[in-house]
């Protein structure tokens, strides 16, 4: 299957803390790729004197996984070891001049980045040709006042306020006019959509293969590691940030993984268990990448709600009692026809921005339950949901291992 494997794997790397009041979760899946490309950092408490400071990232990488490791290791260290942030004023959080402060940390910020992707010029494998790779890279160095969040390539990060979304980062493609202009001057092109129709990000570390142009200044090559930089002032109403990969973003906007989450939070504590439902759904949504979320709940975010708690267990009774109905009336049935059949019903409660995708984990647990024999020979891990945006294994691969199945 190319760059795709013949069934995602879909076991996940977790983890949560707490520090400065901020909780976290997060979770990555390697899903349909060959190899798991991702990687992430969260460190709820900094050290030294920036002990009141949190920092997270997700670093989405591609040709391979050198640079997003490196990346996730390194970036913090890279930036906090600057000039800029041995300024007392970063830690006088009663400064009189709020906007130096905050100019002092975009500086360290930018330069920060700058200096890591220089750096990683010098690595070995870079150096003799051997690794080509690049990653995106979001990230939110977060204070007792501010966020600072910094993306550079495709990766997003979208702060939830009350109300609706608060900001979002902006996405660096090369069809943007800005990219496209830098990457026609550094004697580039945009085809289908990619530069030199090939990279589908303008800006991202590593990728030193489009960094080459004679005269031009590391912001000013065919791809850029310039971080993009959003300030925020930390509000009452601030109720979760979240940073993920294209991964993610490919089959959910802003809005429905924001609604999605807050849904969620409303049912449990459990970031990781959350986080775990954004990837599986965004697998049974059709993305086909790798998937990385990191989730930080702020002081402002949603509590565990009765009223939630009561109405999810409805949608679990009724979606339970849809599915004995098929596996009553259908002596052979499977989780495509169920999930197809379901998809053409009226089904009230299902998690906003999620879905029935959503709810495929529950679905698939009763199927399994009701018909464990069928279930089995099925081996619904191989097989896909039937709804129609998701792309399920070839009938080929799929024949193979039911042939497989039944003979044992």
């Amino acid at each position: 299957m190319g760059a795709f494997l013949d069934k995602p794997k879909t076991d996940k790397h977790n983890e949560h803390g707490v520090g400065n009041g901020l909780h976290y979760g997060l979770a990555s899946m390697q899903g349909w790729r060959i190899e798991m490309e991702d990687a992430h950092c969260a460190v709820a408490n900094l050290p030294g004197e920036l002990k009141d400071w949190a920092f997270f990232g997700v670093f989405d990488g591609h040709a391979g996984a050198t640079v997003s490791s490196h990346c996730s290791a390194n970036l913090l260290n890279c930036i906090t070891s600057g000039e800029e942030f041995k300024a007392k004023a970063l830690v006088n959080t009663e400064s009189e001049n709020e906007q130096k402060l905050i100019e002092i940390v975009k500086k360290g910020i930018h330069a920060g980045f700058l200096r890591l992707d220089e750096s990683m010029r010098q690595m070995p494998e870079v150096v003799t040709g051997g690794d080509k790779s690049g990653t995106t890279a979001v990230c939110a160095l977060i204070s007792p006042k501010y966020m600072f969040v910094a993306n550079c390539g495709d990766s997003r990060g979208v702060l939830n306020r009350k109300g609706g979304i608060g900001f979002s980062t902006h996405d660096h493609k090369p069809i943007n006019p800005g990219e496209q202009e830098r990457i026609q001057n550094a004697g580039g092109t945009v085809m289908i959509q990619r530069v030199n129709g090939s990279l589908a990000v303008s800006r991202a570390l590593g990728d030193y293969e489009y960094k080459n142009v004679e005269g031009k200044g590391p912001c000013e090559q065919l791809v850029s590691p310039e971080p993009e930089i959003f300030v925020e002032s930390r509000q009452e109403e601030d109720e979760f940030l979240v940073l993920a990969c294209d991964g993610v973003w490919d089959v959910m906007s802003n809005e429905d993984l924001c609604a999605f989450i807050r849904s969620r939070l409303l049912l449990t504590h459990d970031l990781e268990n959350i986080t775990n439902q954004v990837v599986d759904t965004c697998l049974f949504k059709g993305s086909r990448d790798n998937m990385s979320i990191v989730l930080i709940v702020l002081p402002g975010a949603p509590k565990v709600s009765e009223e939630a708690l009561k109405k999810e267990q409805e949608l679990e009774l009724f979606l339970e009692k849809k599915v004995q109905e098929l596996c009553d009336t259908e002596t052979q049935i499977g989780m495509p026809h169920i999930m197809q059949s379901l998809s053409g019903e009226t089904i009230p409660g299902l998690p906003p921005g999620g879905g029935l995708p959503a709810k495929r984990g529950y679905i698939e647990t009763v199927f399994k339950r009701i018909r464990p024999e069928w279930a089995k020979a099925e081996n619904l891990d191989d097989i896909g949901d039937g709804l129609d945006h998701l792309v399920c294994v070839p009938s080929a691969a799929m024949r193979d291992t039911l042939s497989s199945l039944l003979d044992n």
